[in-house]
């Protein structure tokens, strides 16, 4: 399969199956959330393989490095040959403390439902 040797960091984005549509891709771009080399793009910039492209989505980071350029979308196979994925795995669930919620309206906490938090806060 012939590539060409550079294409435009949104479409490669959707070619590669990071986001689901073009056009979310290039609102990630748009709002400042995808980074070529360290520097922040528009959709209309130039990838070639070699390029790390960082894409900022759902609050994760993934570190990706374009090995081949893809124009359009292809099957899942070929897109992983594609893209080098350099991102670190998510810390695990122990880490990352539990933040309680309450219900919106449901006025101040119990003196019982206070004691509970307290005693949640403290593990």
């Amino acid at each position: 399969m012939d590539s060409p040797a550079s294409c435009r960091v949104d479409a490669w984005l959707w070619a590669v199956r990071v986001v689901k549509t073009r056009s979310a891709a290039t609102t990630a771009c748009r709002a400042g959330h995808v980074r070529v080399n360290g520097e922040r793009v528009k959709a209309a910039q130039a990838v070639r393989p070699g390029d790390e492209v960082r894409v900022r989505l759902a609050g994760l980071e993934r570190i990706l490095v374009v090995r081949q350029c893809l124009v359009k979308r292809v099957g899942a196979p070929v897109a992983a040959l594609a893209v080098t994925d350099l991102t670190p795995p998510p810390p695990p669930r122990e880490e990352v403390a539990a933040v309680p919620v309450r219900e919106r309206g449901a006025g101040r906490p119990t003196k019982r439902e206070r004691r509970e938090l307290e005693r949640l806060r403290d593990r």
